[in-house]
Protein backbone atom coordinates (compact mmCIF):
# COMPACT_ATOMS: atom_id res chain seq x y z
CA UNK A 1 0.00 0.00 0.00
CA UNK A 2 2.44 2.63 -1.21
CA UNK A 3 -0.30 5.07 -2.18
CA UNK A 4 -1.00 6.32 1.36
CA UNK A 5 -1.09 10.09 1.69
CA UNK A 6 1.53 9.92 4.43
CA UNK A 7 3.18 7.42 6.78
CA UNK A 8 0.56 8.08 9.46
CA UNK A 9 -2.08 6.17 7.51
CA UNK A 10 0.22 3.17 7.19
CA UNK A 11 0.82 3.20 10.95
CA UNK A 12 -2.90 3.49 11.61
CA UNK A 13 -3.75 0.51 9.41
CA UNK A 14 -0.96 -1.61 10.91
CA UNK A 15 -1.98 -0.71 14.47
CA UNK A 16 -5.67 -1.42 13.83
CA UNK A 17 -4.81 -4.81 12.32
CA UNK A 18 -2.52 -5.85 15.17
CA UNK A 19 -4.93 -4.64 17.85
CA UNK A 20 -7.73 -6.59 16.18
CA UNK A 21 -5.70 -9.81 16.35
CA UNK A 22 -4.72 -9.12 19.96
CA UNK A 23 -8.38 -8.56 20.84
CA UNK A 24 -9.18 -11.98 19.39
CA UNK A 25 -6.43 -13.56 21.51
CA UNK A 26 -7.72 -11.82 24.65
CA UNK A 27 -11.23 -13.02 23.88
CA UNK A 28 -9.98 -16.58 23.59
CA UNK A 29 -8.17 -16.33 26.93
CA UNK A 30 -11.24 -14.90 28.67
CA UNK A 31 -13.46 -17.59 27.20
CA UNK A 32 -11.07 -20.34 28.32
CA UNK A 33 -11.21 -19.05 31.90
CA UNK A 34 -14.97 -19.27 32.26
CA UNK A 35 -16.31 -18.83 35.75
CA UNK A 36 -19.80 -20.08 36.70
CA UNK A 37 -22.23 -17.22 37.18
CA UNK A 38 -24.49 -19.27 39.47
CA UNK A 39 -24.48 -22.55 41.34
CA UNK A 40 -26.72 -24.17 38.74
CA UNK A 41 -24.35 -23.17 35.86
CA UNK A 42 -26.64 -20.46 34.56
CA UNK A 43 -26.08 -16.77 34.03
CA UNK A 44 -28.92 -15.96 36.38
CA UNK A 45 -31.11 -14.58 33.60
CA UNK A 46 -34.66 -15.93 33.33
CA UNK A 47 -37.19 -15.26 30.56
CA UNK A 48 -40.81 -16.30 30.33
CA UNK A 49 -40.63 -17.69 33.89
CA UNK A 50 -38.66 -20.83 33.05
CA UNK A 51 -36.18 -20.04 30.26
CA UNK A 52 -32.67 -19.87 31.73
CA UNK A 53 -29.45 -18.98 29.94
CA UNK A 54 -26.77 -21.60 30.59
CA UNK A 55 -23.12 -20.72 31.03
CA UNK A 56 -21.66 -23.66 29.05
CA UNK A 57 -18.15 -23.40 27.57
CA UNK A 58 -17.67 -22.78 23.88
CA UNK A 59 -17.49 -25.97 21.75
CA UNK A 60 -13.93 -27.21 21.28
CA UNK A 61 -14.25 -27.31 17.49
CA UNK A 62 -15.30 -23.65 17.49
CA UNK A 63 -12.40 -22.72 19.77
CA UNK A 64 -10.04 -24.69 17.54
CA UNK A 65 -11.20 -22.90 14.42
CA UNK A 66 -10.89 -19.56 16.19
CA UNK A 67 -7.30 -20.35 17.23
CA UNK A 68 -6.44 -21.52 13.70
CA UNK A 69 -7.90 -18.31 12.30
CA UNK A 70 -5.73 -16.15 14.53
CA UNK A 71 -2.62 -18.22 13.73
CA UNK A 72 -3.35 -18.13 10.01
CA UNK A 73 -3.86 -14.37 10.15
CA UNK A 74 -0.51 -13.87 11.86
CA UNK A 75 1.31 -16.03 9.29
CA UNK A 76 -0.48 -14.29 6.42
CA UNK A 77 0.47 -10.82 7.70
CA UNK A 78 4.08 -11.93 8.02
CA UNK A 79 4.22 -13.22 4.43
CA UNK A 80 1.91 -10.84 2.54
CA UNK A 81 1.22 -7.08 2.71
CA UNK A 82 -1.44 -6.28 5.27
CA UNK A 83 0.27 -4.16 7.88
CA UNK A 84 0.09 -0.78 6.18
CA UNK A 85 3.10 -0.27 3.91
CA UNK A 86 4.93 -3.39 5.15
CA UNK A 87 5.51 -5.52 2.05
CA UNK A 88 5.71 -8.92 3.74
CA UNK A 89 8.46 -11.55 3.57
CA UNK A 90 7.40 -12.86 0.12
CA UNK A 91 7.32 -9.39 -1.44
CA UNK A 92 4.02 -10.17 -3.18
CA UNK A 93 2.04 -7.33 -4.74
CA UNK A 94 -1.13 -7.27 -6.81
CA UNK A 95 0.74 -5.21 -9.40
CA UNK A 96 3.43 -7.87 -9.65
CA UNK A 97 0.82 -10.61 -9.91
CA UNK A 98 -0.91 -8.72 -12.72
CA UNK A 99 2.40 -8.17 -14.54
CA UNK A 100 3.17 -11.89 -14.28
CA UNK A 101 -0.22 -12.85 -15.70
CA UNK A 102 0.17 -10.35 -18.54
CA UNK A 103 3.63 -11.73 -19.32
CA UNK A 104 2.28 -15.29 -19.38
CA UNK A 105 -0.55 -14.30 -21.69
CA UNK A 106 1.79 -12.46 -24.03
CA UNK A 107 4.16 -15.42 -24.12
CA UNK A 108 1.26 -17.72 -24.99
CA UNK A 109 0.12 -15.38 -27.80
CA UNK A 110 3.62 -14.75 -29.19
CA UNK A 111 3.45 -17.63 -31.72
CA UNK A 112 0.15 -16.25 -33.04
CA UNK A 113 1.53 -12.76 -33.63
CA UNK A 114 4.74 -14.19 -35.07
CA UNK A 115 2.70 -15.32 -38.06
CA UNK A 116 1.96 -11.68 -38.90
CA UNK A 117 5.63 -10.64 -39.01
CA UNK A 118 6.55 -9.07 -42.32
CA UNK A 119 2.95 -8.66 -43.49
CA UNK A 120 2.06 -5.31 -45.05
CA UNK A 121 -0.84 -3.25 -43.65
CA UNK A 122 -2.98 -4.21 -46.65
CA UNK A 123 -2.34 -7.89 -45.96
CA UNK A 124 -3.05 -7.55 -42.26
CA UNK A 125 -6.27 -5.64 -42.91
CA UNK A 126 -7.55 -8.35 -45.25
CA UNK A 127 -6.27 -11.38 -43.34
CA UNK A 128 -9.26 -13.02 -41.55
CA UNK A 129 -7.23 -14.14 -38.53
CA UNK A 130 -5.51 -10.76 -38.08
CA UNK A 131 -8.83 -9.00 -38.60
CA UNK A 132 -10.50 -11.09 -35.89
CA UNK A 133 -7.69 -10.38 -33.43
CA UNK A 134 -7.71 -6.68 -34.32
CA UNK A 135 -11.45 -6.55 -33.81
CA UNK A 136 -11.09 -8.07 -30.34
CA UNK A 137 -8.26 -5.70 -29.45
CA UNK A 138 -10.40 -2.79 -30.60
CA UNK A 139 -13.37 -3.97 -28.52
CA UNK A 140 -11.20 -4.28 -25.40
CA UNK A 141 -9.19 -1.07 -25.74
CA UNK A 142 -10.89 1.40 -28.09
CA UNK A 143 -14.64 0.81 -28.23
CA UNK A 144 -15.22 2.51 -24.86
CA UNK A 145 -14.61 5.86 -26.58
CA UNK A 146 -15.02 5.23 -30.29
CA UNK A 147 -17.98 2.87 -30.02
CA UNK A 148 -18.34 -0.79 -30.91
CA UNK A 149 -18.85 0.20 -34.56
CA UNK A 150 -15.90 2.64 -34.44
CA UNK A 151 -18.15 5.47 -35.61
CA UNK A 152 -17.51 7.51 -32.48
CA UNK A 153 -19.80 10.11 -31.01
CA UNK A 154 -19.65 13.77 -30.02
CA UNK A 155 -16.10 14.43 -28.87
CA UNK A 156 -14.84 11.02 -30.04
CA UNK A 157 -13.67 10.72 -33.67
CA UNK A 158 -15.32 8.47 -36.23
CA UNK A 159 -12.67 5.99 -37.38
CA UNK A 160 -14.64 4.67 -40.34
CA UNK A 161 -14.51 7.81 -42.49
CA UNK A 162 -11.58 9.53 -44.18
CA UNK A 163 -11.40 12.47 -41.77
CA UNK A 164 -8.31 12.26 -39.57
CA UNK A 165 -7.12 14.90 -37.11
CA UNK A 166 -3.53 13.68 -36.98
CA UNK A 167 -3.38 11.79 -40.27
CA UNK A 168 -4.80 8.45 -41.32
CA UNK A 169 -1.80 6.59 -42.71
CA UNK A 170 -0.93 3.24 -41.16
CA UNK A 171 2.29 4.54 -39.60
CA UNK A 172 0.50 7.56 -38.10
CA UNK A 173 -2.20 5.30 -36.61
CA UNK A 174 0.53 3.13 -35.06
CA UNK A 175 2.08 6.27 -33.58
CA UNK A 176 -1.29 7.48 -32.29
CA UNK A 177 -2.06 4.19 -30.57
CA UNK A 178 1.44 3.90 -29.13
CA UNK A 179 2.00 7.45 -27.87
CA UNK A 180 -1.53 8.80 -27.63
CA UNK A 181 -2.56 12.32 -28.64
CA UNK A 182 -3.08 15.55 -26.74
CA UNK A 183 -5.29 17.96 -28.70
CA UNK A 184 -5.74 21.48 -27.44
CA UNK A 185 -7.91 24.22 -28.90
CA UNK A 186 -7.01 27.37 -26.92
CA UNK A 187 -9.55 29.98 -25.88
CA UNK A 188 -9.56 32.30 -28.89
CA UNK A 189 -12.22 34.86 -27.95
CA UNK A 190 -9.72 37.45 -26.58
CA UNK A 191 -7.70 37.26 -29.80
CA UNK A 192 -10.77 37.41 -32.05
CA UNK A 193 -12.27 40.49 -30.38
CA UNK A 194 -15.77 41.35 -29.26
CA UNK A 195 -18.70 38.98 -28.91
CA UNK A 196 -19.93 40.20 -32.30
CA UNK A 197 -16.54 39.34 -33.80
CA UNK A 198 -16.78 35.85 -32.30
CA UNK A 199 -20.24 35.44 -33.79
CA UNK A 200 -19.00 36.63 -37.18
CA UNK A 201 -16.02 34.26 -37.15
CA UNK A 202 -18.35 31.40 -36.23
CA UNK A 203 -20.46 32.13 -39.30
CA UNK A 204 -17.37 32.37 -41.47
CA UNK A 205 -16.26 28.96 -40.18
CA UNK A 206 -19.68 27.56 -41.03
CA UNK A 207 -19.43 29.05 -44.52
CA UNK A 208 -16.20 27.14 -45.19
CA UNK A 209 -18.09 23.85 -45.20
CA UNK A 210 -21.23 25.17 -46.86
CA UNK A 211 -23.19 24.80 -43.64
CA UNK A 212 -26.17 27.11 -42.99
CA UNK A 213 -24.84 30.53 -42.04
CA UNK A 214 -25.44 34.26 -42.29
CA UNK A 215 -23.46 35.50 -45.30
CA UNK A 216 -23.14 39.06 -43.99
CA UNK A 217 -21.79 37.90 -40.64
CA UNK A 218 -19.41 35.54 -42.45
CA UNK A 219 -18.11 38.42 -44.59
CA UNK A 220 -17.30 40.44 -41.47
CA UNK A 221 -15.76 37.42 -39.79
CA UNK A 222 -13.36 36.51 -42.61
CA UNK A 223 -10.66 39.09 -41.66
CA UNK A 224 -10.83 37.98 -38.04
CA UNK A 225 -10.26 34.37 -39.03
CA UNK A 226 -6.58 35.16 -39.49
CA UNK A 227 -5.95 34.34 -35.81
CA UNK A 228 -7.46 30.87 -36.42
CA UNK A 229 -5.53 30.30 -39.63
CA UNK A 230 -2.32 29.82 -37.67
CA UNK A 231 -3.52 26.29 -36.85
CA UNK A 232 -6.36 25.59 -39.28
CA UNK A 233 -4.71 27.14 -42.32
CA UNK A 234 -5.86 30.12 -44.45
CA UNK A 235 -8.63 28.08 -46.03
CA UNK A 236 -9.50 26.18 -42.86
CA UNK A 237 -8.19 22.90 -44.29
CA UNK A 238 -6.61 21.93 -41.00
CA UNK A 239 -3.12 20.81 -40.04
CA UNK A 240 -2.50 17.14 -39.14
CA UNK A 241 0.85 18.03 -37.59
CA UNK A 242 -1.02 19.97 -34.90
CA UNK A 243 -4.17 17.89 -34.82
CA UNK A 244 -6.08 20.93 -36.08
CA UNK A 245 -9.30 19.73 -37.76
CA UNK A 246 -10.37 20.54 -41.29
CA UNK A 247 -13.11 23.18 -41.05
CA UNK A 248 -14.04 23.02 -44.72
CA UNK A 249 -15.72 19.62 -44.62
CA UNK A 250 -18.96 18.66 -42.91
CA UNK A 251 -17.38 16.60 -40.14
CA UNK A 252 -17.98 18.25 -36.75
CA UNK A 253 -16.41 16.46 -33.82
CA UNK A 254 -17.92 18.67 -31.12
CA UNK A 255 -21.16 19.70 -32.77
CA UNK A 256 -21.97 22.23 -35.47
CA UNK A 257 -23.99 25.39 -35.81
CA UNK A 258 -23.44 28.92 -34.53
CA UNK A 259 -23.84 27.96 -30.87
CA UNK A 260 -21.36 25.07 -31.02
CA UNK A 261 -18.69 26.98 -32.95
CA UNK A 262 -19.09 30.06 -30.76
CA UNK A 263 -18.70 27.93 -27.63
CA UNK A 264 -15.52 26.45 -29.07
CA UNK A 265 -14.05 29.90 -29.73
CA UNK A 266 -15.06 31.18 -26.31
CA UNK A 267 -14.14 28.15 -24.21
CA UNK A 268 -11.58 26.19 -26.20
CA UNK A 269 -11.31 22.41 -25.94
CA UNK A 270 -8.82 19.89 -24.58
CA UNK A 271 -9.06 16.31 -25.80
CA UNK A 272 -6.78 13.42 -24.85
CA UNK A 273 -6.25 10.12 -26.60
CA UNK A 274 -4.46 7.92 -24.01
CA UNK A 275 -1.24 6.15 -24.95
CA UNK A 276 -1.39 2.37 -25.27
CA UNK A 277 2.31 1.71 -25.75
CA UNK A 278 2.69 0.23 -22.28
CA UNK A 279 -0.65 -1.56 -22.35
CA UNK A 280 -0.18 -3.36 -25.66
CA UNK A 281 2.82 -5.03 -27.25
CA UNK A 282 4.25 -3.72 -30.54
CA UNK A 283 2.83 -6.81 -32.26
CA UNK A 284 -0.65 -6.12 -30.88
CA UNK A 285 -0.44 -2.46 -31.89
CA UNK A 286 0.58 -3.49 -35.39
CA UNK A 287 -2.48 -5.72 -35.78
CA UNK A 288 -4.81 -3.20 -34.13
CA UNK A 289 -3.52 -0.36 -36.33
CA UNK A 290 -4.13 -2.44 -39.44
CA UNK A 291 -7.67 -3.13 -38.28
CA UNK A 292 -8.37 0.57 -37.65
CA UNK A 293 -6.68 1.54 -40.90
CA UNK A 294 -8.88 -0.93 -42.75
CA UNK A 295 -12.06 0.54 -41.27
CA UNK A 296 -11.66 3.86 -43.06
CA UNK A 297 -12.02 4.49 -46.77
CA UNK A 298 -8.61 3.37 -48.01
Amino acid sequence: MSDFFNSGWSTFVAAATVLGLLACVVLLIIASRRQPSAADNTTGHVWDEDLRELNNPLPLWWMGLFVLTVVFSGIYLALYPGLGSVSGKLGWTSLGEHAQEVAQTRAAMAPVYAGFTGMAPEQLASDPKAHAIGERLFANNCSQCHGADAKGSKGFPNLTDGDWLWGGSYDIIVETITKGRDGNMPVMAPAVGTSEDVRNVAHYVLSLSGSPHNALYAQFGKPKFVVCAACHGPGGKGNPALGAPNLSDKVWLHGWGEEAVTAMINNGKHNVMPAHGERLTPEQIKVLAAYVWGLSSH
